[in-house]
């Protein structure tokens, strides 16, 4: 699925986290980012981080260029990944309506990210919050 949504957008990276305890995303699974960062992104709590924000303001979190903004959420290690333009969404519980995760997709160049590919990523996490419901129920 994240291979998909990677080539339906144009990006070279992507994450897909779970959230756990109510605080804290896991990471489930990723494309494209760099070993190095794998101990940072595995675990994230809610409001550190692209995903983290994402989670904790239940709003897309977008980044147009990572290597020269933080934009107040990133941390100086994220430009470790290469990408500049980047974009995470909330997860939410379908039957909850509770964040159950986040999808994040990035670019290695600048990018703004339009709201109409804002909104279809929106559209994705909503059938990966189906998914994530029916894998907890099997």
């Amino acid at each position: 699925m994240l291979e998909a949504v990677l080539a339906e957008f144009g990006c070279q990276t992507g994450t897909i986290h779970r959230a756990i305890g109510g605080d804290s995303l896991e990471l489930v699974c990723q494309i494209g980012v760099p070993e190095t960062l794998m101990d940072k992104i595995s675990l994230i709590p809610f409001g550190k981080g692209i995903a983290g924000a994402a989670a904790a303001t239940q709003a897309p979190v977008e980044l147009c260029n990572l290597q020269q903004d933080l934009g107040g959420v990133a941390k100086i290690g994220a430009r470790q990944t290469g990408v500049a333009g980047s974009l995470a969404v909330p997860v939410f519980d379908p039957s909850s309506g509770k964040v159950s995760g986040t999808l994040g997709i990035g670019k290695y160049v600048p990018y703004d990210f339009t709201d109409p590919e804002k909104l279809r990523l929106e559209e994705i996490a909503g059938n990966l919050a189906v998914h994530f419901a029916q894998s907890e129920l099997g």
